[in-house]
């Protein structure tokens, strides 16, 4: 009876971590976000404000005002970069700032990312795919970023995707191996459900949906 008693708790203890883990995580992230952004310019703003003869009392903080003032730049930065004069002037400083040592490799690898993330040419991250890894007869969820290229490439007989394979329950850390095309099986789900299927470690499968042989030969072609 007690070990009945305490199967049924535990259940309920991961069904409902299930449920509020995820609520959990957004809030604080979001929480996170809004509070480093708001520390970082409120004050600046707010001496700005007094500066401009407005009733406040220093060191006094607006909840939210650095967040806003956040929003504005970033407008006004993209307004800015719009035009010739202003993209001259943002390259000349990408061209001051490569040539600070540290600072340097900091911004390159983070533009190399995001300039790759923004790319129209990389819709192929919405492939979901299952790959024969880590050994014959096992296989494993992978996504596909883009078709190898440059040396890798170069370097093999066959024509080979990158896949990244995620991690469970984490599917922001995981692998890249390179794949020879004709070894992967496309699947039809979404990336979005590729993803519930990781975090949920197998217990979100989506349904099977129709047209996976013409996925299979979009994704050879």
């Amino acid at each position: 009876m007690i070990k009945k008693i305490r199967t049924k708790l535990q259940n309920l203890f991961i069904a409902g971590l299930l449920v509020l883990l995820p609520i959990s995580i957004t809030v604080f992230i979001l929480t996170f976000i809004f509070q480093k952004l708001d520390n970082l310019l409120s004050p600046a703003f707010v001496k700005l404000l007094i500066l401009l003869g407005l009733p406040l009392v220093k060191g006094q903080s607006i909840p939210g005002l650095g967040f806003v003032a956040t929003i504005v730049i970033i407008i006004f930065t993209g307004l800015i970069t719009k035009n010739i004069l202003g993209r001259k002037l943002f390259s000349l400083g990408e061209i001051i700032v490569e040539r600070i040592p540290v600072a340097r490799s900091i911004y390159s690898g983070a533009k190399q990312i995001i300039d790759a993330v923004s790319k129209s040419q990389l819709d192929a991250f919405n492939k979901v795919v299952m790959v024969e890894y880590p050994r014959k007869g096992l296989f494993s969820l992978g996504f596909v970023t883009c078709e190898a290229r440059g040396e890798i490439q170069e370097n093999t007989n066959k024509s080979v995707v990158n896949v990244f394979i995620p991690t469970t329950p984490n599917p922001t850390s995981g692998l890249l191996i390179f794949v020879p095309k004709d070894d992967i099986m496309p699947l039809s789900m979404s990336v979005e459900e590729g993803i519930k299927l990781v975090v949920s470690g197998g217990i979100v499968t989506p349904t099977k949906v129709s047209g996976n042989l013409q996925h299979k030969k979009e994704l050879k072609s």
